[in-house]
């Protein structure tokens, strides 16, 4: 059964950096055209894909690339049998098995999005086989769906006017995802999506943990310096480290503060494992950074 998302984008955080994003996807969207979003790993892809969906004011069908899918995974098969077994209460012995076999088509979620006008959210496409997506060539281009052979009835179906499209892609991330043909991405508009800004961090940081403004910035300032002195930073952002750290203080209501020592052993547990240096070089660049930032407020003070 395909799972239909209602629009919904209360808790989305809307800067002016996002909301200029938004407003370029939006141009393509409302056009007709498909959008790529692509990015690294944490800087929010898939939200702002539901965001921009919910925008477009449609129920949204939500797929996830998969290397094992094949085409029916997404177009949909023709399903169904039945058996009926008889015994007889006279004659013990006597039992009638009837095997009846009746198909019938059932949509996947792409056929859904194209019939009935839904958005389409395709998260990681590049996770799927290329001949996989190869059903999404005409479907972009000429908006029509062909359907397998085995559908007698109909042999495509006309995309709803409208239906539209996202993907995501993580270019970052090599393994499990399979090179794009040429002839899907030149159907698609792709945009490339930064590493979230300070602000928008902060305000995603207070929205997710509870915390307060200043200490949410405090957590998103360590982060920060910790990657930019990284000689061989992780590739995937840094915001989801900002929201361990965040989580983890709020609930356990750690301080957040530089000079206390729970609060530091959490950032070295949870920057340490992002790194891709040495531990004794992270570890060297953290303490720097902590006790910068205890000097700091002792100036403010």
């Amino acid at each position: 059964m395909t799972t239909i998302l209602q629009a919904n984008s209360q808790n989305f955080v809307d800067t002016p950096s996002i909301q200029r994003l938004s407003r370029r996807a939006l141009r393509y969207l409302q056009a007709g055209f498909s959008v790529h979003l692509r990015g690294p790993a944490g800087t929010g892809k898939t939200t702002l894909a539901v965001h921009l969906a919910n925008l477009l004011a449609r129920p949204i069908v939500l797929i996830f690339g998969d290397d094992e899918y094949k085409s029916s995974d997404l177009v949909g098969n023709q399903r169904g049998y039945n058996r009926k077994k008889v015994v007889d209460n006279f004659i013990h012995t006597v039992v009638k098995v009837e095997d009846e076999f009746r198909q019938s088509w059932v949509d996947a979620r792409l056929t859904t999005a194209c019939r009935e006008g839904f958005t389409l959210i395709y998260d990681e496409f590049n996770r799927s086989r290329p001949e996989v997506n190869n059903v999404l060539l005409s479907v972009l281009e000429e908006k029509l769906l062909v359907l397998p052979a085995s559908v007698r009835q109909q042999e495509y179906i006309h995309a709803h006017p409208e239906f539209r499209a996202i993907f995501t892609s993580n270019p970052e991330e090599y393994c499990g995802i399979h090179e794009t043909q040429d002839a899907l991405m030149d159907r698609l508009i792709t945009i490339d999506i930064p590493e979230p800004d300070e602000l928008t961090q902060q305000e995603i940081v207070v929205q997710k943990s509870g915390l307060s403004r200043p200490h949410a910035g405090t957590i998103v300032k360590l982060v920060k310096g910790f990657r930019d002195r990284t000689p061989t930073p992780e590739n995937s952002s840094g915001l989801r480290a900002c929201l361990i750290v965040a989580t983890v203080c709020e609930r356990n209501e750690i301080a957040v503060d530089p000079a206390h020592q729970d609060f530091r052993e959490i950032c070295t547990d949870v920057l340490l494992s992002r790194s891709k240096g040495s531990a004794s070089q992270g570890r060297a660049i953290l303490d720097e950074l902590l006790d910068e930032a205890i000097a700091a407020e002792q100036l403010s003070a």
